[in-house]
């Protein structure tokens, strides 16, 4: 028998089974199967592999890609220099490898797109959705929340997380801002961002967060468990804290 494992999520409950793994399928779910597949055509393996359904289509079937999830903040792996530089080399090559994604009229998205639809986003290029060998991201999981953007929105959010741009009465993970200002230019070294995009960067990070906020706070609304018990569990005030600080600070020229 395969060996069988529940794998930690925020918000689906996720099963491995030998080199597969099972999610609950939504309606964008079909979307997505063609995105992997069409990055795995433009050979981008910083992704799984779609396999498609399971026989009564309630889950979605990926490629189990092995190594570590940066779901602790304070991992060494997880906040190196070099493994920001990696994050940004990564969501680089996300973005250059779905310029080839032909989009479709039935396409459903769970975030809706975003002009100018530059690229295909991810939508959580976190470090909770990267997968690390070597102390290093090597690649993105969970691609539920991709949708046709801008780099700048996508790369925003990583940047958020990745540096990471946490105010500083997030004391545990916070950066002094001399740290944050310096790995917030090395990711977008690593990106590969324009003069323009690095000196809109910080306000579009906010502006993600908002967007985020009003997202979780409408599915807690609409009775998601999963985003009914973030917004119980402050979440939501954690994200307008953190996107106030961004806007106040780098606005003031002290980033």
């Amino acid at each position: 028998m395969e060996e069988r494992e529940v794998l930690l999520g925020g918000v689906n409950r996720v099963v491995r089974e030998g080199g597969l793994v099972r999610r609950p399928a939504g309606p964008w779910s079909a979307t997505v199967q063609r995105l992997l597949a069409q990055l795995r055509d433009a050979g981008f393996a910083g992704a799984p592999r779609p396999y498609g359904f399971s026989g009564d289509g309630g889950e979605e079937l990926v490629e189990y890609l092995p190594g570590g999830v940066g779901h602790d903040f304070a991992a060494p792996e997880v906040r190196s220099d070099a493994s920001l530089t990696a994050a940004g080399r990564l969501l680089r090559g996300l973005h250059d490898a779905s310029v080839g994604f032909v989009r479709e009229r039935g396409d459903v998205w769970q975030l809706p797109p975003r002009e100018p639809a530059e690229v295909i986003c991810h939508g959580d290029a976190a470090t909770y959705n990267t997968v690390f060998r070597n102390q290093l991201p090597v690649a993105f999981i969970d691609f539920d929340t991709a949708h046709p953007g801008p780099r700048l929105w996508d790369a925003a959010y990583t940047a958020y997380r990745f540096v990471p741009l946490y105010a500083p009465d997030e004391v545990e993970h916070a950066l002094p801002l001399p740290q944050a200002r310096r790995r917030l230019a090395l990711f977008a070294d690593a990106y590969g961002l324009s003069r323009a995009e690095r000196a809109r960067l910080p306000v579009t990070a906010a502006q993600r967060l908002r967007a985020l906020v009003a997202w979780m706070r409408q599915q807690a609304a609409a009775g998601h468990p999963a985003f009914s018990r973030h917004v119980a569990e402050g979440h939501d005030r954690r994200y307008l804290t953190d996107a106030q600080w961004i806007e106040v600070t780098f606005a003031a020229g002290e980033g």
